[in-house]
């Protein structure tokens, strides 16, 4: 991993099977349940031991939480706490980037916001508000194809009609 992520992960433990209290160069310290992942990912499956999971220690230079013999990226483990403490993620800002075909310049002009800001949020190098991904979700329903800004949210059958 690179600088390309920005927080980076100074200390995590581990507080109960599968539960990890992470704390961030950003001041955050926030906790992130890894049940889901360890359940789902057969390479993790020596974790779901809770003698072995209290053995986490931080990775090299910050880039990740580790075991033994296994690794979550602290740009992984940090988009998840996010979204488990109800808050948006640079991850589903990628993945609404992603999904809509839009690079830096073209989500910036959708939001009518700097391209830098854009690339700020994709990076997690600035917390994305919640109007910016409200913003995002409104872009996306109404997916706008002319240079004019829609007056409307559409109705359901519009909706499903332009993504059918």
């Amino acid at each position: 991993m690179t600088d390309y992520f920005f927080p980076k992960l100074q200390a995590v433990e581990a507080l109960a099977p599968y539960r990890l209290r992470t704390s961030w160069s950003t001041g955050e310290v926030l906790e992130v349940d890894v049940g889901d992942i360890l359940h789902k990912t057969s390479a993790l499956a020596p974790l779901l031991d809770p003698d072995v999971f209290a053995r986490v220690h931080l990775g090299e230079w910050g880039h990740g939480i580790e075991w033994f013999d296994a690794e979550l990226g602290s740009d992984n483990v940090y988009a998840w706490a996010k979204e488990q403490a109800g808050e948006v993620s640079h991850e589903m800002f990628g993945l609404w980037m992603h999904r809509n075909h839009l690079s830096l310049s073209t989500a910036a002009e959708a939001l009518g916001i700097s391209r830098r800001m854009v690339s700020y949020y994709r990076t997690a190098h600035k917390a994305i508000p919640r109007a910016i991904w409200l913003a995002c979700l409104g872009w996306e329903a109404t997916r706008p194809n002319a240079k004019t800004i829609p007056r409307a949210l559409p109705t359901a059958s519009e909706y499903a009609a332009n993504h059918a």
